[in-house]
């Protein structure tokens, strides 16, 4: 009890020392709104060359700049490690490291049970922990609350554990850390409401739930909502892409109903940590109930298969011009798995890449957020230069990410065939360009029709 009320006297006046664990995309900025929020931070990552980067007040996280940085550190209450004995210090910690996925597609867990073996090592009577790294339902009491006891600790007294998934959405102007609702879950009462203390403080809404299994179940939900609903758009591409229909089109339309419908859009993949990964880990975890998910294995299956939609669109644009992807030179725009980052993970302009490179073509990139990336082969690719007169050497271009520094009326009036994966040159209608989703032959037909008017 003397520890409970002790926490809440902490985290009331600020005097609570913070620790993150993880120092990324989602680490960072949660260090950063900690530190604004008047907190004393420790911010532990084992990459050395990050703490020496965040040392020197260098970000490298696109949704931190270098001047928030060194306005964190100027406070003097911002000290990033690699030393995980300075969990002795803290009154509270969350841990925000990556969840991958293994080779056969289980949860990797592993750098959670890491942190949670140096937690062990390092802890004190009555931490505030915080699990914020998307996993599957039961991982918080599972991984963490049990191995603590196994300790003697006992949960709610001895120590406090939350679960709190991350929804940062990067280069999202609109939402960040702070305004975007924080969804928290405690194991027992006391956990929850001081982990709705803490996070109360740090952001705009706290919302909330019963319970951890809650709180994981509900980030795994909106991914895998996501994950299906892209799937069936994606599909619907195909389809229209057959019927000689352009799907792009019929989105709109359909958008003009103020009820009942929402809006997906098709495109060459899945990218970023979250949409591929998410419903993975519910498929995987639901197995152990002896329930198999349809749903979410149809998507991925569908959403994973279309690079080779891509791949196979290409072909058939370079085959209008008598060639063929074997080598041919193409040019891929766009690396980065969403518009005006520069945020590489699952992106599936990489498996593109890997497909054209295995068809026989010369492959390059071009992306001004996302300047190199590491092939299946260990090597370094880097993107080329912003030329002009350089991509009117390739035998087409193929628009990966639409990134809105892109001049997509100069691209097309180029002349070189580009296919367009996300609508980019929509309202552009030069014959060059071909988007998925749409029948070759339909817009062939449109051109003959133009020029015989």
């Amino acid at each position: 009890m003397k520890r409970y009320e002790e926490l809440q006297q902490l985290i009331g006046n600020k005097t609570a020392k913070i620790g993150v664990i993880g120092l990324g995309y989602v680490g960072l900025p949660l260090a950063v709104e900690t530190v604004k929020s008047g907190y004393t931070v420790v911010g532990i990552d084992l990459h050395a060359g990050k703490i020496e980067s965040l040392k020197n007040g260098e970000s490298y996280v696109q949704d931190i700049s270098n001047e928030t940085l060194q306005e964190c550190l100027a406070t003097g209450r911002f000290f990033p490690t690699t030393d995980y004995r300075a969990i002795e210090e803290l009154d509270a910690i969350s841990i925000c490291v990556p969840t991958p996925l293994s080779p056969n597609q289980d949860p990797d867990t592993s750098y959670i049970t890491s942190v949670v073996e140096q937690i062990k090592k390092h802890m004190r009577k009555g931490l505030l922990i915080t699990l914020e790294s998307t996993t599957y339902p039961g991982t918080t009491e599972e991984l963490i609350g049990r191995e603590l006891e196994k300790l003697g600790y006992t949960t709610g007294v001895d120590f406090f554990l939350c679960y709190s998934p991350e929804r940062v959405d990067p280069g999202n102007r609109k939402f960040n850390t702070y305004n975007t609702p924080k969804i928290i879950g405690g194991t027992t009462e006391r956990c929850m409401e001081l982990g709705t203390l803490l996070y109360g403080s740090l952001v705009k809404t706290v919302v909330p739930v019963s319970s951890p299994k809650v709180a994981e179940m509900s980030k795994l939900l909106e991914n895998t909502f996501r994950s299906v609903n892209i799937a069936f758009m994606n599909e619907m591409a195909m389809m229209c892409d057959r019927m000689g229909i352009n799907v792009w089109e019929v989105i709109k339309a359909a958008s003009t109903k103020p009820f009942g419908f929402m809006p997906f859009y098709p495109g060459p993949g899945i990218g970023g940590h979250c949409i591929p990964l998410d419903p993975m880990y519910l498929s995987w975890k639901a197995k152990g109930y002896r329930f198999h998910s349809q749903f979410i294995e149809i998507a991925q299956s569908i959403n994973d298969n279309m690079p080779d939609y891509v791949l196979n669109k290409t072909a058939q644009v370079l085959n209008i011009y008598a060639k063929a992807i074997n080598s041919s030179r193409i040019l891929i725009l766009g690396m980065a798995y969403k518009p005006d980052v520069d945020d590489l993970r699952e992106s599936p302009g990489l498996e593109i890449y890997e497909l054209f490179k295995k068809s026989g073509a010369q492959v390059d990139y071009y992306d001004p957020y996302a300047q190199s990336f590491v092939n299946k082969k260990g090597q370094v690719v880097t993107s080329i230069e912003n030329d002009y007169e350089l991509f009117k050497t390739y035998d087409c271009m193929v628009l990966i990410t639409n990134h809105t520094c892109f001049r997509y009326q100069e691209l097309a009036d180029l002349g070189v065939a580009i296919i367009d994966t996300r609508n980019a040159f929509d309202g552009i209608t030069n014959p060059n360009v071909y988007r998925i989703g749409t029948s070759v032959a339909i817009q062939e037909e449109k051109e003959v029709v133009s020029l015989l008017a």
